[in-house]
């Protein structure tokens, strides 16, 4: 969500009109997932991509030229041979489809621009929304607008269809998955707007500085918490979000702690760590992870049991933490903690992707 505002805004520095390409279906394996985007102006710029580049993106921002020339959204289906597929990350040949519309970036009134920023206020506030475009004629291209509290809005051409899709739209939202939706040779694309994933760090260390830069870049909120003036400073975190000095068990309980935050302690002191990890213990916090050799993380652990903390809920902290990259140097293991973080918010094995396709998993 975040990379599609921050390209619209790129955007409307230079363009006044725009094709918003969106990946809405998929039949094979693909490296990009439904609701991937590409953003191409009147202009000629071109960002974001719908898969990972050759000639699926190539197709799509010639017929970009072709929507904005005609003013009128449509959806493209590419059929792959093997050696296609090949290109863009496929295994296999398969069938992708991709929903092209015109938005006017400088026309307040546009649907489709009003309904993105009302859906991105929303989840900024920590709420959830989603957007249903119908991609089948007619009205192709028509929306309505839903949050988790309140809607819809708008219409899709039809009060049965409306219904319908609004009600497995907000099925969509609650799984925080964009889909494709069926209905009486109808479909509708739900495309899900929640909260940004947060990055919580404990500690402004050396790990900490590279490890806030890289997780802005994936999209992260990011949050640095430390009780020493001298060492959370905008010098050495010009990328942070949320810089907060104070007392960490304090500063840490004003932070959500939810599904989409990770919370990462480098701070490397159990007057930081025991405290703070008491409480996130007791939230449903996505990933705590703890910078600390075995030896270390098993002291702390013990502690926390002496506490009265129950077993299966300290299995919850990973420590030592992040994946086995046989990282060395501060970003390394700053990419390591992502790698995990992101394996774990996403429920993935963090296994090399060419034994899942070896062993035949999903």
């Amino acid at each position: 969500m975040t990379e599609l505002f921050e390209q619209i805004n790129q955007l409307k520095r230079n363009e006044s009109k725009v094709t918003v390409a969106t990946l809405v279906n998929t039949r094979g394996t693909t490296p990009r997932k439904e609701g991937a985007k590409m953003l191409v102006g009147e202009g000629g710029r071109v960002l974001g991509s719908v898969t990972i580049g050759g000639c699926v993106d190539a197709q799509v921002i010639e017929e970009s030229a072709d929507v904005l020339s005609t003013n009128a959204p449509r959806l493209l289906e590419l059929n792959l041979g093997d050696e296609e597929a090949w290109e863009i990350g496929l295994t296999c040949g398969g069938t992708i489809e991709v929903f092209l519309e015109p938005v006017t970036l400088d026309d307040e009134d546009d649907t489709t621009l009003a309904y993105y920023e009302r859906a991105r206020v929303h989840a900024e506030r920590g709420g959830r929304a989603v957007i249903v475009t119908r991609l089948d004629p007619p009205n192709h291209g028509a929306k309505v607008l839903l949050f988790d509290h309140g809607g819809p809005e708008g219409t899709l051409g039809d009060a049965f269809l409306d219904q319908r899709f609004a009600a497995e739209a907000r099925e969509a939202m609650a799984a925080g998955k964009s889909r494709t939706l069926f209905l009486e040779n109808v479909r509708a694309f739900a495309e899900v707007f929640a909260p940004p994933s947060t990055l919580v760090v404990v500690g402004a260390s050396h790990v900490a500085m590279p490890l806030t830069t890289l997780a802005k870049t994936l999209g992260f909120r990011t949050i640095v918490i430390d009780g020493r003036p001298r060492f959370a400073t905008k010098e050495r975190f010009p990328d942070v979000d949320d810089l907060r000095i104070g007392v960490p068990s304090e500063l840490v309980q004003q932070v959500p702690l939810i599904a989409t935050t990770a919370l990462v302690l480098v701070a490397h002191d159990y007057k930081y760590d025991l405290p703070v990890l008491r409480h996130a213990l007791s939230t449903p916090v996505g990933y705590i992870g703890l910078l600390g050799s075995t030896r270390r993380g098993a002291a702390i652990l013990n502690l926390l049991r002496e506490d009265g903390v129950a077993e299966d809920t300290l299995v919850r902290v990973r420590v030592p933490i992040g994946l086995d990259l046989g990282a060395q140097s501060a970003p390394e293991i700053a990419l390591s903690i992502l790698a995990e973080a992101l394996a774990t918010q996403r429920h993935a094995s963090g296994m090399p992707i060419s034994e899942k396709v070896r062993r035949g998993l999903k």
